[in-house]
């Protein structure tokens, strides 16, 4: 059970070895830490980084992405350093986690990571495009969403592994629960990852976009066309009182 929960729960932000992700990397963690602290820090993470919890306090600044709590239960939990531990005992080469070296991103990958982006091209599996919750600074893509964070510079951030473990297996619930039944294909992880890099290395190039004074220029040129639209439409409405026509008629007929 621990190396199902740590592959599903902790391998987007972890690996059991030396290698840094979005985390660091957990090889004798239990020599580093106690075994108390882990528990607590893996069942409710949330709880101690808001309690000031000097450890807690110290990761986050390090490793900026702070640890979802992902209702992981204690049994959960000591599985999972049960997991931690044995996969540390492995022959050398053996260890789980490890990222593998990338090739680099060609320009079809940017692009396609582009399109993916700002919902040009649909996901396969119909999962919701990333600027539904995210903004990148980028001249082609139209602006995003604040529900999470800004992704321009994520690449410099996390890092290439980081960036990949994250869209390839998301760790925080609101991701995980978006792409529960839809996740994403290789090909699409690969093409979001490269143009993320891209966008983190030109964005000195681009500037964000103020969508403001476009927003009420457009508003105000609609409104216009629709009141002319309005009145072209009601030209050969009747004009006066019904009752007034009536009235007049009386009164010439005497």
């Amino acid at each position: 059970m621990g190396e199902e929960l740590f592959r599903t729960t902790c391998a987007a932000c972890h690996t059991t070895g030396t290698d840094r992700l979005v985390g660091p990397g957990l090889q004798g963690v239990e020599d580093r830490r106690d075994h108390e602290w882990l528990v607590s820090f893996i069942t409710e993470p949330d709880r101690m980084i808001a309690e000031g919890d000097t450890i807690a306090t110290r990761l986050l600044a390090e490793y900026i992405v702070p640890m979802p709590n992902l209702g992981t239960t204690r049994a959960q939990a000591e599985s999972i350093l049960d997991y931690i531990a044995s996969a540390n005992e492995a022959p050398t080469g053996e260890t789980s986690g490890t990222p593998v070296a990338q090739a680099p991103a060609t320009e079809e990958q940017v692009l396609l990571g582009q399109a993916l982006f700002q919902g040009h091209t649909r996901l396969a599996n119909g999962g919701p495009t990333c600027n539904s919750c995210h903004e990148v600074t980028h001249d082609a893509v139209i602006g995003g969403g604040i529900l999470a964070r800004e992704l321009t510079t994520v690449f410099s951030r996390l890092g290439g592994p980081g960036v990949r473990a994250i869209i390839g297996s998301p760790p925080f619930p609101v991701m995980q629960k978006a792409y529960e039944d839809r996740p994403l294909t290789e090909e699409e992880v690969a093409g979001l990852v490269a143009f993320l890099e891209r966008a983190d290395a030109e964005q000195e190039l681009h500037q964000p976009r103020d969508y403001g004074i476009k927003l009420f220029g457009f508003g105000v040129v609609g409104a216009a066309l629709l009141l002319g639209l309005y009145s072209l439409a009601w030209s050969g409405r009747k004009r006066g009182s019904v009752n007034q026509e009536i009235f007049d008629r009386q009164i010439s007929s005497i």
